[in-house]
């Protein structure tokens, strides 16, 4: 059965909207009830060894391995973001913009690099995430605290909620992709090739770095490196930042996270207005190599359709919701303080 829309606790698409400000008709409410969480044994002891690895991964990366299996391993960790941040999450999960097949491709291979599911399975974790945030149906509801939120999800049972209200989300946009359909069919065939064997090898035979080094850095210090930057986005950035477009829920402005996640941390922002292409105001394309990233494909073509929010609504909603923090918007904002407009360097100046 399909979830009524007043279970709805976030906008997912800009339909979703009941305000001019395109926000819910009503303040989200956060929750998590007391059930105990069954755990998933094999998943624990998984992650565990991959930590582990990953520390002497990162041993090796630092004093050992060939400069090349550094630099290497640096393109790897780009490229399976990329296959996060520009792939599942802006074009498929929220439709943000749309792509010609070549693009679409490249990003599915980068997102089977990534190893986080196949593009299906985390663009349909990840819109439950939004229309039920913080609730017991977002998959890592952060209300359950900042461990929970990072990995311990990914070690115990879903809840129940998620269950039920994941049965009515609309995913045929997805399933109507071929190149999506491919993944996921073949996914756990293409994901041991893309993640582990090719990073592996591909060192071993062009550079001649060891077996040993080329798997742990290439391949597992990579690959946990990045698993860990994603997650920051659910945990470290639904915790710590401002909110300066919506004071009512979780998720904050946080520069850290955004270095590392590719301009995935501007996430008060993406809350609010999670259709907007760029995940951010004003594209703040320093810290958003994501963005840069779909600019560039748009500019020949293969990249289209790009959403954003207009200066207006964002002002009315930063207005009426945000906290206060919000940045100026310019010369002759309210908040500009004299001191700094007597101390501007007017270049040519004109009375008006």
């Amino acid at each position: 059965m399909a979830p009524k829309s007043a279970d709805a606790n976030g906008v997912l698409f800009e339909s979703d909207a009941a305000t001019p400000d395109l926000a819910l008709g009503s303040a989200p409410i956060m929750q998590a009830d007391k059930q105990p969480r069954r755990l998933v044994w094999r998943n624990i002891i998984a992650f565990a060894y991959l930590h582990l690895a990953a520390i002497y991964g990162g041993y090796l990366f630092l004093f050992h391995a060939k400069w090349q299996t550094d630099i290497f391993a640096y393109i790897l960790y780009v490229m399976s973001g990329l296959g996060i941040t520009a792939g599942a999450h802006r074009l498929w999960a929220h439709k943000s913009y749309k792509a010609k097949w070549p693009l679409r491709l490249i990003l599915v291979i980068f997102n089977t690099l990534a190893f986080q599911d196949s593009a299906i399975d985390w663009a349909r974790d990840h819109r439950m995430h939004h229309k039920y945030s913080e609730t017991d149906a977002d998959p890592h509801n952060a209300t359950r605290g900042f461990f929970f939120s990072h990995i311990g999800w990914l070690l115990v049972r879903k809840h129940p909620e998620l269950k039920r209200k994941g049965q009515g989300l609309d995913l045929s946009d997805l399933y109507a992709d071929p190149i999506l359909r491919f993944q996921k069919k073949y996914y756990l065939l293409l994901m041991p090739i893309a993640c582990f064997i090719l990073p592996t090898v591909i060192p071993v035979y062009y550079w001649g770095e060891s077996w040993v080094t080329s798997f742990f850095v290439a391949a597992l210090f990579r690959y946990a490196f990045i698993l860990n930057v994603t997650w920051l986005v659910n945990s470290a950035a639904h915790k710590w930042g401002d909110k300066p477009y919506d004071k009512h829920i979780q998720p904050a402005e946080n520069i850290s996270v955004s270095i590392f996640a590719l301009g995935e941390g501007f996430h008060n922002y993406h809350h609010t207005f999670p259709w907007d292409y760029k995940t951010a105001e004003l594209g703040n394309n320093r810290l958003n190599f994501t963005t840069n990233f779909i600019n560039l494909f748009a500019k020949i073509g293969w990249a289209y359709d790009l959403k954003t929010v207009s200066d207006e609504i964002v002002r009315n909603r930063v207005k009426r919701t945000g906290d206060g923090s919000h940045h100026l918007w310019g010369w002759g904002d309210k908040d500009h303080a004299k001191e700094e407009i007597d101390a501007a360097i007017r270049i040519n100046p004109k009375d008006d």
